[in-house]
C-alpha cells in the first residue's frame, strides 16, 4: 500500500522539477548592484512594529499599503525638520495633498486662501494640485511665522506655561494653526487666552504635541514667499 500511494507523488514532483529548472531565469539578479550606498537619506529606520489606528503619534510617516494589514514598517523621521513637517502634515490631513476640508482650508497642511496670500499664492486650485507648492508654502509660511515670533522664541523658549515646556518647533505648530497674533497672546497670557479651531485644536494643545523638534533649518524671513 506504501508503494502505490508513493507513485501518486514521485511522478507529481518530478514534473513540477523540470518546470522549475525549465523556467528559472539564466542570470539571477546581484543584489549588490541595488545597494544604497552613497545615497543621502532623510530618514533612520525603526524596526518597532506599529499597529494601525486613529491614535499613532506620527513622529513616523504612514506609508500607503495596499494590501493593508494589522501592522505596518513606518519610516522613522525622528525629531529632525522633516519630522516636524511630516507630523504636523498628518495631524492637519493625514498627509494628504488633495484634502479640503469642511471650512475650505486646503492641501496637506491645510492652508487658508488669506494665508496662502501672505506668502505669494494667489490661486488656491493651483496650489491645491501642485505638491511641491504646497512644500514651499509649508516652508515659506513657517519661515514668516518665526520671524514674526523671534522675540517671544527667545523669551519664552525652555519655559514651562500651563504646563507646558515651550519649544520653538511648539510655537511654530501653533502659529501654524491659529497664526502667529493667537500665539503671542497665549504666551504673553502665561496661558491664559488659549485659542482653539472650529475643531478643538488649541493652541496649548500643538504647543504640547509639536515639543522638541529641531526647527533650527527655518531661517526667520520677514518676506518669505513660496516660489517655484
Amino acid at each position: 500500500m506504501i508503494k502505490k500511494v508513493s507513485n501518486y507523488f514521485v511522478v507529481p514532483l518530478a514534473i513540477c522539477a523540470m518546470l522549475f529548472l525549465a523556467l528559472k531565469p539564466q542570470n539571477s539578479l546581484n543584489f549588490e548592484d541595488y545597494s544604497t550606498a552613497g545615497l543621502e537619506l532623510n530618514y533612520d529606520m525603526s524596526h518597532n512594529l506599529t499597529s494601525l489606528n486613529d491614535d499613532v503619534d506620527f513622529e513616523q510617516i504612514q506609508l500607503s499599503n495596499p494590501f493593508q494589514s494589522t501592522y505596518v514598517y513606518f519610516p522613522y523621521l525622528g525629531k529632525s525638520y522633516i519630522g516636524f513637517k511630516e507630523a504636523l502634515a498628518f495631524k492637519e490631513s493625514r498627509g494628504n495633498y488633495f484634502s479640503v476640508n469642511t471650512l475650505g482650508y486646503l492641501g496637506k497642511y491645510q492652508f487658508g486662501a488669506e494665508t496662502l496670500k501672505l506668502i505669494g499664492i494667489y490661486n488656491p486650485n493651483q496650489f491645491l494640485y501642485n505638491p511641491e507648492l504646497q512644500e514651499k508654502a509649508f516652508l515659506a509660511n513657517a519661515e514668516r511665522n518665526k520671524w514674526i515670533l523671534r522675540k517671544d522664541i527667545k523669551r519664552f523658549e525652555g519655559k514651562k506655561i500651563s504646563g507646558v515646556k515651550i519649544t520653538e518647533s511648539g510655537i511654530l505648530a501653533a502659529a501654524h494653526l491659529a497664526g502667529p497674533g493667537s500665539v503671542k497672546k497665549f504666551l504673553r497670557s502665561y496661558g491664559k487666552t488659549n485659542k482653539a479651531d472650529a475643531y478643538g485644536s488649541s493652541v496649548k494643545y500643538y504647543m504640547k504635541k509639536f515639543s522638541g523638534y529641531d526647527t533650527s533649518f527655518i531661517e526667520a524671513d520677514k518676506k518669505a514667499k513660496a516660489i517655484l
